[in-house]
């Protein structure tokens, strides 16, 4: 799926919301209702749709953000996020 989702073994309403997401995050100038009605028609929920948008927002933003200011992002292969998702999922996000 992360090679390519419109080829992926995926159900349609997930291929369709990763569409959306897509055209939302490349094409924004060019998103319309008929992106959305797309994802409803291949059997998305409203609410389905309205999480991913905003998880796809605010990752957009954080993105912008870190190449603007130039964040240090750790390498893969540091360590650092084996350590992190250990804590993740001992502790949860509290």
């Amino acid at each position: 799926m992360l090679d390519d989702y419109t080829t992926a073994p995926i159900d349609a309403k997930l291929r369709a919301t990763l569409g959306l997401l897509q055209k939302m995050t490349l094409d924004h100038e060019h998103l319309t209702p008929a992106d959305v009605r797309t994802a409803l028609d291949a059997g998305a929920s409203k609410q389905a749709i309205a999480d991913a948008l905003e998880v796809a927002f605010l990752f957009n933003i954080y993105d912008r953000l870190a190449d603007t200011m130039d964040w240090d992002v750790p390498s893969r292969t540091g360590g650092y996020y084996q350590v992190a998702a250990r804590r993740l999922l001992t502790r949860g996000y509290a």
